[in-house]
């Protein structure tokens, strides 16, 4: 059932009527006629009107792409594999946070090759710190691919790169026009909301998407689309900004409908968020009378697959730290500890729960570890844990391992097994 326009504005007082560049499909008995400048899924509920001839936006766009678009290192190449990687280094990250990971990556794997034939862990250490890795295996998986079936050459249909882990449609669309100029179009994260803005979308982009996605395809340049797509990214990147758009610096901005009826800041409409998940965990840096420390390697599947961590696991209820430090090392690898002071405290948000690390220092009793509930398990030295790719969170607590002294015995008296 198609919700009324006034169910999906309930956040908004009643002045603000978003009127017709986009509308709800009320009426099936439209004639064929009305429908010729609209693009949307009637099924879904939603039509919109290009707010003005696609030729008129898409030279506006362009010209102003001349004078403003972002030198960016990823723009200055044609090879296919180089725009790969800065595609997928981009999903969910910032230009800013990728540049340095994107010039490491291709001064230590500078070809397909090379990326196919090293090794996962290496893979892992280039990504340290830039969160989402199950993008770093995809890519490694990916191009054993490219290798193994296209002679090491990124193939150059969409229905190929697709096909590729890792790759979803927009992703295809950016790696296919930016390396081969090719008329596909693209729909992340900043073009959902400069077209949610043009025509005034008066539902959250998720509930449209079968509709930004036609929007986005009749917008497109067909004899320019690498550089369409990438002023459409740079406009939403650098003028058409989340929470407070650069509308005097815009080239649509005559066009806008957001901006005539003065709801650019308003738009896109957002979705009620249920509050994240919070998780307390017990974690232990293990040490032994050899001065080493026990990490463990993350099974491959789910979060943070294949990354090494210092051991522990969520917090029973009614469970002290300590004692969930004592159970969970004992269920993960089968060893008895005593726990010691605690080293460091370390919040960190995951995109859909957030997680406090109370780290303890704690002193190995007995058991011969096992990797019960891990890949791999490892004693190493202080100084050797840079060589290990870990997560964000837990490089916090090897930063504050090098800054504290290394325990003694005597430490672990607070808190006996």
């Amino acid at each position: 059932m198609v919700k009324s326009q006034s169910s999906v504005r309930s956040r908004r007082s009643p002045r603000h009527q978003i009127q017709p560049h986009i509308q709800l499909n009320q009426a099936s008995t439209q004639s064929s006629d009305s429908q010729a400048s609209s693009v949307g899924d009637r099924s879904s509920g939603f039509l919109a009107t290009v707010p003005a001839p696609p030729a008129s936006l898409q030279h506006r766009l362009l010209a102003w792409y001349q004078r403003e678009g972002r030198v960016l290192p990823w723009r200055q190449t044609r090879d296919p594999y180089a725009i790969w990687i800065s595609e997928i280094m981009l999903q969910q990250t910032q230009v800013k946070t990728v540049i340095p990971y994107y010039d490491r990556w291709l001064h230590t794997l500078p070809t397909v090759h090379a990326l196919a034939t090293a090794d996962q862990q290496q893979v892992l250490k280039l990504w340290e710190g830039l969160g989402y890795y199950a993008r770093a295996r995809n890519l490694h998986k990916a191009a054993q691919i490219i290798v193994t079936e296209y002679q090491g050459q990124f193939p150059p249909t969409f229905e190929q790169a697709i096909a590729l882990p890792g790759i979803g449609r927009t992703t295809a669309g950016g790696i296919l026009s930016a390396a081969f100029n090719q008329p596909i179009a693209i729909l992340d994260g900043n073009v959902k909301r400069v077209l949610a803005r043009l025509v005034a979308l008066p539902v959250p982009p998720a509930k449209a998407i079968a509709t930004l996605w036609e929007l986005s395809e009749t917008l497109l340049d067909a004899d320019h689309p690498r550089d369409f797509n990438q002023a459409l990214m740079d406009l939403g990147a650098t003028v058409c900004l989340p929470k407070q758009p650069l509308c005097d610096r815009c080239p649509w901005q005559a066009h806008c409908r957001a901006f005539a009826l003065q709801l650019q800041t308003e738009l896109p409409m957002t979705e009620t968020r249920t509050p994240i998940p919070r998780k307390v965990i017990g974690v232990a840096v293990i040490w032994n009378d050899q001065h080493q420390i026990l990490i463990d390697r993350r099974k491959q599947s789910g979060l943070l697959g294949g990354l090494w961590e210092f051991p522990g696991g969520k917090v029973e209820p009614d469970e002290t730290i300590e004692a969930c430090i004592q159970r969970e090392i004992m269920e993960e690898l089968g060893v008895e500890i005593t726990v010691g002071d605690r080293l460091i405290t370390v919040e960190h948000t995951y995109s859909h729960f957030h997680v406090t690390l109370n780290v303890h220092h704690c002193h190995y009793v007995s058991g011969d570890p096992q990797p019960i509930e891990c890949d791999e398990i490892r004693w190493v030295k202080l100084d050797e844990l840079e060589q290990y790719p870990f997560p964000k969170a837990n490089i916090k607590i090897i930063e504050a391992l090098k800054a504290a002294p290394i325990p003694t015995r005597d430490s672990y008296t607070a808190h006996p097994s």
